[in-house]
């Protein structure tokens, strides 16, 4: 049995406005030029090891796929999530995964690393949240620096990925 998502905008972070009633982000940065910086940047973030780096627990194995339920463990508390939709063109990769029941916040985050014709290598987050909890809701200030944080490693974990020689 699929566990249900937590919010109704389900792909809302592909393109266009991100949804009303929810925190917002929208990070884009430089990671380097050149397809062998796209190449890691897309394999480091599909295996999952953008999200180890960034200090998450991951116990999966397999690239990140449509339908994929995992629960990344953030200061030991596990964050169910799954896959919604990926981008495979030949220029633009990545992933969103929505939030699952048991997750602190409701809604959507995407990852996405692109590689323009000069050949500038680029990755982007966008995300649409709000505290799934009473909980969560009271502690908003820490739920936002616990965000802003992790967004934080997770760009510099990407910066780290597409600049590493193999």
């Amino acid at each position: 049995m699929e566990t249900r998502l937590t919010y109704p905008e389900v792909g809302a972070t592909r393109e266009g406005p991100l949804p009303s009633g929810y925190a917002h982000v929208v990070r884009d940065v430089r990671l380097g030029s050149g397809r062998a910086t796209f190449d890691r940047a897309v394999d480091g973030l599909f295996h999952w090891r953008m999200h180890r780096t960034a200090g998450f627990r991951v116990a999966v194995d397999k690239p990140a796929a449509v339908d994929m339920e995992v629960a990344p463990r953030f200061f030991g508390l596990p964050i169910p999530c799954r896959v919604v939709y990926t981008v495979d063109d030949p220029d633009r990769r990545g992933f969103a995964y929505g939030t699952l029941p048991g997750h602190p916040e409701r809604g959507e985050e995407a990852f996405i690393v692109s590689i323009a014709p000069d050949g500038e290598v680029r990755f982007r987050i966008r995300a649409f949240s709000r505290p799934a909890s009473l909980l969560v809701r009271l502690g908003g200030p820490v739920a936002t620096l616990v965000q802003r944080y992790a967004t934080g490693r997770y760009l510099k974990a990407m910066k780290q990925l597409a600049t590493a020689e193999h």
